[in-house]
């Protein structure tokens, strides 16, 4: 299975959203600071993560919800779930 997930960093607040194939093992990455794009604001937790059957699928989601641009828009789907 492959997955869309969205992080919230606990020291400002902001989102992060990404697709992969093992969300565990990028939540440990990102909180470890090899993920170059999220060391500054670590910790992370997961505040959503939707299954897919394919990679492509899982990556047209993300596209989807970073297209969104907005803040607003993505605590909206939060709220939802």
């Amino acid at each position: 299975m492959f997955y869309t997930y969205i992080l919230k960093s606990k020291k400002n607040g902001s989102y992060y959203i990404w697709s992969c194939e093992d969300v565990n093992v990028r939540i440990k990455l990102h909180n470890s600071g090899l993920v170059k794009s999220t060391k500054r604001y670590i910790s992370w937790s997961i505040v959503l993560k939707e299954e897919y059957k394919t990679l492509s699928e899982a990556r047209k989601r993300e596209l989807q919800i970073k297209s969104w641009k907005k803040r607003s828009s993505i605590e909206k789907l939060l709220k939802i779930l």
